[in-house]
């Protein structure tokens, strides 16, 4: 009894403040539905064959196909890059090393070029040309993909938005802002603080990502409960096509009903329908009130009841919902020397609120709280009140991508569930491998159904693979879930793309593909299934 006191007292006391202090936040699938089970069974034991055929196990489906008849580059081809970019054109291999390993250093290419061009009609230029001649491209950002879509497969050209980082222009009226895709999110993020605005979406990799990648990819991120998906926040894009034609929709209108909203396309299209050189995205005003909570919960059922309480109590100013479980606290511990700002609980939720209004922000907390903790709902949780907790807060949810790392080789899944389901994926996961993985860990968002499951090993283990998959994608499909919520397919990905799609809407993908792309050039081996007709 005096334990459970005593931890209601450290909430109250930390919510004391809240009416005082305002701190703002820094820097299915078809097939398995019961009217297709034929079709569904059909479909995986096709899917078996990918990994084992007639003289017994073959490589994974993840794995890289054949390179496809795409030119090699020339010395002439350089000198034509040469006379554009000048010494933007680089092949110097230890210069190039870097972005030819993706970020987990689990996909290696071997390109021997790399541009960096400036502007889009330099982009232009250069498709137009490797259309013509057959060279293959990959578009890259700030490659932090976790799917192997930034970097390349072969000896594909490397195109960097590195340069093109220019900040357009930005309406302070509306919050629109218009820039180059090379921008970083974080840079972006402190330009709109400044001008009391800030960006829709938050990642860990805010400091290195590029908004072109971020919206090429999807991404979603921690703010998406709140703002939602860029399918909804990006208003325009400006993107270069294979043959070096230039599509100009970079709009900053709210509404604008005339005709196919084109952005769309390529909006989570991975780079393989044409280059994103601008962004017009729909700012936010910053919030004048920011708080976050970190608590422990015994179950996850006790999660997910508080998570159904948090909405309706928080209502309008609850913009983050994230939880980690005990085994992210261990590597974060370890790995990390991240201390647990709280005891030691099964499930951890972190929550953020951002509002107008300190006092009234701080009261619905305060209520909240209270009722949580009385309700039994919570164990022991603590509130962030200063600048400086804030972040050491976020950092227990934002730093196990990073935890994981040093754990070992790392298999991740990037899961989109009902949410009662989600953590019974990684209880089944740890039950279906036994001994044979290192960890086993579940952490994401909540708000969103968004489970990133991660299995690590000492060493790269093709058998422990080959235990995780198609498990993990026939798990998933059986719920009727997203085998990618928003890393995207990339390369290793694309051949599971069936247990989230139904093969006419991958057919028609490919035909999309082709009418925009018809040679192929533009990050070939990402997104769509190698045996696609």
């Amino acid at each position: 009894m005096a334990g459970i006191l005593h931890r209601t007292l450290r909430l109250r006391t930390a919510l004391s403040a809240l009416s005082s202090t305002a701190t703002a936040r820094p820097s299915h699938v078809d097939l398995c539905s019961p009217v297709h089970l034929t079709s569904s069974w059909q479909f995986r034991a096709c899917c078996r064959k990918l990994h084992a055929g007639a003289d017994g196990p073959k490589q994974s489906p993840a794995a890289a196909p054949e390179r496809l008849p795409f030119s090699r580059v020339t010395e002439e081809d350089l000198n034509f890059f040469r006379k554009i970019l000048q010494a933007r054109t680089i092949t110097d291999p230890d210069l190039l090393e870097s972005s030819n390993v993706d970020w987990l250093k689990s996909v290696r290419g071997s390109s021997e070029v790399l541009l960096r061009p400036q502007t889009t009609e330099e982009v232009s230029q250069i498709l137009s040309y490797c259309n013509n001649r057959n060279l293959a491209v990959n578009t890259q950002g700030g490659n932090t993909g976790l799917v192997g879509g930034s970097v390349p497969v072969y000896d594909e050209i490397i195109l960097s938005t590195a340069l093109m980082n220019n900040i357009l222009s930005f309406d302070s009226i509306s919050g629109i802002l218009t820039c180059q895709a090379g921008c970083v999110l974080e840079n972006l993020s402190l330009y709109l603080e400044e001008r009391d605005y800030i960006m829709p979406l938050d990642l860990g990799a805010k400091g290195s990502c590029h908004i072109g990648g971020n919206v090429a990819t999807n991404a979603g991120g921690l703010r998406l409960l709140r703002y939602g998906s860029l399918h909804g926040t990006v208003l325009g894009v400006e993107v270069v096509l294979a043959d070096g034609r230039v599509l100009d929709c970079l709009a900053t209108l709210r509404k604008d009903n005339t005709g196919y909203d084109l952005k769309q396309l390529f909006i989570g299209s991975e780079g393989t329908l044409g280059v994103i050189t601008a962004v017009s995205v729909l700012c936010p005003r910053k919030p004048k009130s920011v708080n976050v909570v970190f608590l422990g919960c015994e179950t996850f059922e006790q999660l997910l009841k508080t998570f159904q309480l948090c909405r309706g109590m928080l209502g309008e100013i609850l913009s983050a919902y994230e939880f980690l479980d005990s085994e992210c606290m261990r590597l974060l511990n370890t790995h990390l020397k991240l201390p647990n700002p709280i005891s030691d609980c099964p499930f951890y939720v972190v929550i953020e609120t951002s509002g107008s209004d300190p006092t009234h922000d701080g009261e619905k907390l305060h209520n909240f709280l209270e009722e949580a903790m009385t309700s039994s709902l919570v164990t022991d949780g603590t509130v962030a009140t200063e600048d400086s907790k804030i972040k050491a807060l976020w950092s227990m949810r934002e730093r196990v991508t990073e935890a994981l790392t040093h754990d070992g080789f790392t298999y991740k899944y990037d899961i989109s569930l009902p949410v009662e389901r989600i953590y019974q994926l990684v209880t089944d996961m740890r039950e279906h491998l036994g001994d044979r993985a290192k960890s086993v860990v579940g952490y994401g968002h909540v708000g969103d159904g968004n489970l990133h499951l991660n299995i690590t090993s000492p060493a790269k283990d093709p058998a422990l693979l080959a235990a995780i998959e198609p498990f993990v994608y026939e798990w998933t499909a059986g719920c009727q879930g997203s085998i990618s919520a928003e890393h995207g397919l990339g390369l290793k990905k694309r051949n599971y793309i069936y247990y989230s799609k139904p093969s006419q809407a991958v057919t028609l993908m490919g035909n999309i593909k082709a009418m925009l792309d018809p040679k192929g050039i533009l990050n070939p081996y990402k997104t769509l299934p190698d045996n696609l007709k």
